[in-house]
């Protein structure tokens, strides 16, 4: 029986051929791997020239850094991953969880934890990611208070930190009811009364997480609501703000590093 003549391969389409060999450079075959570099090469070529996405990036990225910068100048950046963490982790609870307080939320969260596979790892890098989240937060706007790094320009920079400090606040009050154990349901009903006795606008913030006069159904429904939409839009848009105005303004010198006057002073003074 004759052997089937064997097909020609497809033509590699012209946005993700391989571009001619640098001076220099071998002319010897294409290995499998270049290929693969080489697609993947033009494909973010073809995206950045319809976006124009690495301007952007080499602007956020590729800024002076004053010297003496350290490890404490990481926070910042600690802060941000802890987010992407509960962010991640948070999806994935969601897809068990059922805001049910006759049981469906006890329920699930257990099903989580005992069942699921890796449900156990997953919820306690959630809850234990809130609170390295809280301490980070703490941790940065520390450093920034006693570096000075509030002062000119940066005092806006300055403002929105202190309401990202308030939202993760908020974003751990609310997740810690939505468990809805014992130790959660009474310690959640002593925050909003503790709430419920700020002046003027503490009665009404009370009512309004509590979801009425009375600690009900409708309150896990609304903690889970402010937990998982209007805290995470927040803290995403404030984020971006926070980092194109660190983008933006540079970073602030250590307050131990000495100034260099520039050249023109230097030499009058020789």
């Amino acid at each position: 029986m004759p052997k089937m003549p064997k097909l020609p391969a497809p033509p590699v389409p012209p946005p993700l051929q391989a571009p001619p060999p640098r001076p220099g450079e071998g002319n010897g075959p294409v290995r499998p791997h270049e290929h693969a570099a080489n697609a993947g090469i033009a494909v973010v070529d073809w995206v950045d020239e319809r976006t124009s996405l690495s301007g952007a990036a080499r602007w956020m990225m590729f800024r002076k850094v004053p010297k003496g910068t350290n490890w404490f100048y990481t926070l910042g950046s600690a802060t941000m991953f802890a987010f992407l963490n509960q962010a991640v982790t948070g999806v994935f609870l969601a897809m068990y969880y059922r805001p049910d307080p006759s049981g469906g939320a006890y329920e699930s969260v257990r099903y989580v934890t005992n069942d699921v596979f890796l449900g156990q790892f997953v919820r306690g890098m959630h809850k234990w990611g809130s609170t390295v989240m809280v301490v980070l937060v703490f941790l940065h706007m520390g450093r920034t208070f006693f570096f000075g790094a509030y002062k000119y320009p940066r005092e806006l920079n300055w403002v929105i930190g202190v309401v990202l400090l308030i939202l993760t606040m908020v974003m751990s009050f609310t997740g810690y009811l939505l468990p809805f154990d014992q130790r959660a349901y009474w310690a959640t009903i002593v925050g909003v009364n503790i709430n419920g006795t700020g002046p003027l606008v503490g009665p009404y913030l009370s009512d309004f997480l509590r979801g009425g006069s009375e600690f009900g159904a409708t309150t896990l429904s609304r903690f889970y609501a402010i937990h998982m939409l209007l805290i995470p839009g927040l803290l995403v848009a404030l984020i971006g703000a926070h980092l194109y105005l660190v983008a933006k303004l540079g970073t602030t010198a250590p307050p131990w590093a000495k100034v260099e006057k520039p050249a023109e002073l230097r030499e009058s003074e020789v």
